[in-house]
């Protein structure tokens, strides 16, 4: 069934899905519609046999985080509301971009500021356009930084620079945001596409499985003992080294050539 989206852009070809946030004049923010939109394209990534996933955002920005017109705040009762909506909408999410079974590009093309900035950071690559920024703006509404942003931050760029983010909710360029290993890559800004579409071309004909395995690996192995890893290291081998995958790069090896990867 073809679903018709008014918030968002949604395709897949050639094993690569596509998600643009498209509320380029609210700088892609959040709202209850594009949430669900975002759901249900997410959703349709795993039946569609997409192989990398592609997100971006229409316009100047690549998303502004909440849009909080669409959120009633009355004086001292914002805080339900707020808990109410990350639990259904941001947890979700953020969670839905870590398990997919497939590499996650984010193509930050402008300002990704609070949940929008850690949307990015919970893709698997992060390519920056230079004009772009990343700002953790949670501290000039009272609140903490959510949609992982606690998590994230000092795991990606050390304590110190985590806490300097979420407390002073400054902007950060995308090439301080390179150099500080927040992010995968600063591009010049007409590179962007180009940049992003090789990788995206890249990712849709590698072996896919494997892929999903390393980005499990390393995602869950950042709460386990070397000792454990090492355990996990020998059963995705083991599980791997059955896959079709496995077998065709092994020949492509020996008969010198470009390898045929179906991603099973």
């Amino acid at each position: 069934m073809q679903v018709s989206y008014q918030n968002i852009l949604f395709d897949v070809s050639s094993g690569i899905a596509r998600l643009t946030l498209n509320r380029p004049e609210r700088l892609n923010s959040f709202n209850t519609a594009m949430h669900a939109e975002v759901r249900a394209a997410l959703a349709a990534v795993k039946s569609a046999a997409a192989r990398v996933l592609i997100i971006t955002g229409a316009g100047r920005g690549f998303c502004a985080g909440q849009d909080l017109s669409d959120r009633a705040v009355a004086p001292g009762g914002g805080a339900p509301d707020l808990a109410d909506s990350i639990e259904k909408n941001y947890k979700p999410l953020v969670l839905a971009l870590r398990e997919l079974p497939l590499p996650v590009i984010a193509a930050v093309n402008g300002v990704a500021a609070g949940a929008g900035a850690n949307i990015a950071l919970a893709c698997d690559l992060v390519v920056a356009a230079r004009s772009a920024s990343f700002v953790q703006a949670f501290a000039k509404l009272g609140l903490v930084p959510d949609s992982g942003g606690t998590w994230f931050l000092p795991r990606l760029a050390g304590t110190a620079r985590a806490m300097g983010l979420a407390l002073l909710g400054e902007k950060l360029p995308a090439e301080q945001a390179a150099s500080w290993g927040l992010i995968w890559r600063c591009v010049e800004d007409a590179e962007l596409a180009p940049v992003v579409d090789s990788l995206a071309l890249q990712f849709a004909a590698a072996p896919t499985r494997g892929l999903a395995r390393t980005k499990q690996a390393i995602y869950e192995g950042l709460n386990r003992t070397l000792r454990e890893q090492l355990d996990i290291e020998r059963d995705y081998q083991g599980e791997l080294g059955r896959s079709a995958d496995y077998a065709e790069g092994v020949a492509a090896f020996g008969e010198k050539r470009t390898p045929r990867f179906t991603g099973r």
